[in-house]
């Protein structure tokens, strides 16, 4: 309950502050020391865009979240119900899984920096 509270303040507080113009939101360190976008750079943003219904601008911002959001909210989702779906839960919790989901995140953060 503590998390779906914690979850629903963070999703408000992304409606309400434009991370593009707001100073109050962390900026990535990664990006600042490197000069390089690491696979989360821009998921601030792309989240406000969502919450705002603008695709087309969320896309603009991190493509490779976007696509992984339906994802990424239901493995949360299971991950608060592990004990009524165990099977499911290991399934997704598996090596294989694992090591498809990281190794999509490190060719995105090729494909951004050095591709694209």
């Amino acid at each position: 309950m503590l998390i779906a509270a914690a979850a629903t303040l963070l999703l408000l507080f992304y409606l309400m502050v434009d991370p593009s113009e707001s100073g109050c939101v962390p900026q990535c360190i990664f990006l600042k020391m490197t000069g390089l976008q690491c696979p989360g750079c821009g998921a601030q943003r792309m989240v406000h865009a969502v919450l705002h219904g603008d695709l087309v601008e969320a896309w603009s911002y991190n493509p490779f979240l976007l696509i992984m959001l339906p994802l990424l909210i239901f493995m949360g989702w299971l991950e608060l119900r592990r004990d009524r779906y165990p099977r499911l839960y290991a399934g997704f919790h598996s090596v294989p899984v694992i090591i498809v989901l990281a190794s999509a995140v490190v060719v995105w953060f090729l494909l951004r920096n050095f591709i694209l």
